[in-house]
């Protein structure tokens, strides 16, 4: 077991090392051109994962000082948050609302309700003196 960690460990580093290299934009690489870190990650699968790692790119501490280039959360971003507010809304139009079209199918749904509700009243009204007169 101890033998196959022993080869598990450094080439699970280099695969890491190797395609963090790869995705890392060109401005972030630090001391050397990102070129020549990928081939010393190759030609050197220990050593230059662990340099990669240590020193080739540029780390953004967590939870710093500042927003300056940190993703952050939507619900923790006040752009965000005042954009959902701005996003369909029109002059004239109730906020987080849709407006007229949605005014209009409810007042629709309303009056087919209503219709119906009178409707089933008159059939019970006349199903009841039916039945009284039978």
């Amino acid at each position: 077991m101890l033998r196959a960690l022993m080869f598990l460990l450094p080439l699970a580093l280099l695969i890491y090392a190797f395609i963090d290299c790869l995705n890392t934009p060109e401005d972030e690489v630090k001391h050397l051109p990102k070129v020549v870190w990928v081939l010393v990650i190759l030609l050197f699968p220990l050593v230059g994962s662990v340099g990669w790692i240590a020193a080739g790119k540029e780390r953004h501490r967590i939870g710093g000082g500042g927003r300056g280039g940190r993703w952050v959360a939507p619900d923790d971003n006040p752009e965000f948050l005042k954009s959902l507010g701005d996003s369909d809304e029109k002059p004239g139009e109730k906020p987080g609302g849709r407006g007229r079209q949605d005014e209009e199918l409810f007042k629709e749904w309303e009056d087919d309700l209503r219709r119906r509700e009178d409707e089933l009243k008159r059939r019970e009204r006349e199903d009841g003196g039916e039945e009284k007169g039978a």
